[in-house]
């Protein structure tokens, strides 16, 4: 594939993140844990990562998230995860999300690009698959900055690219 299309989408795909992460980092510890809000704050974060994670991965290969994130999500009876997780934790799963986002789609060709993406439940190309993925990450992060602009009067600002380039020694220009 060619590597401006391969930039391109990484760059707004980082932004996506980077929009997640900002959200996560500007978010009051009692709006966080505040266990009377639906969905929780910390618990919309920890779907949005998963997810990333979930298909970013191979399909082919049985899924695993890191230590000490479960399966939960995956439950079809819509089990919630055994504990609430810090913004810390969720940062450091984001940042793992990231690096193997970042690798798939440097990684892309043209041929596969245009393969299925795998995953039973997308019927979809791998390509529109990363751009579904990058709208859920934004569509979250987004309803995440506007718990904050409800609940506190402030929000992150908009992101216009990723903070880091597709491929090492490339320069990420914002």
């Amino acid at each position: 594939m060619e590597s401006a299309w391969k930039t391109g989408i990484w760059e707004q795909f980082g932004a996506a993140i980077d929009t997640l992460e900002n959200s996560i980092t500007a978010c009051p510890e009692e709006i966080w844990r505040d266990r009377g809000r639906r969905p929780e704050y910390w618990y919309l974060a920890y779907h949005t990562i998963f997810y990333l994670d979930y298909y970013s991965s191979d399909p082919k290969q049985e899924f695993a998230p890191p230590d000490p994130y479960t399966l939960s999500e995956l439950d079809p009876g819509g089990a919630m995860p055994p504990r609430a997780y810090t913004q810390d934790e969720l940062r450091r799963y984001l940042d793992h999300c990231r690096k193997k986002c970042r690798a798939a789609i440097a990684a892309l060709t043209d041929e596969r690009a245009r393969q299925p993406c795998g995953f039973a439940r997308r019927d979809m190309t791998l390509f529109a698959l990363f751009l579904y993925v990058m709208r859920h990450v934004q569509h979250h992060a987004a309803q995440l900055n506007l718990i904050l602009r409800q609940t506190i009067d402030s929000a992150p600002p908009w992101v216009s690219k990723s903070k880091i380039a597709l491929t090492p020694g490339q320069a990420a220009k914002r």
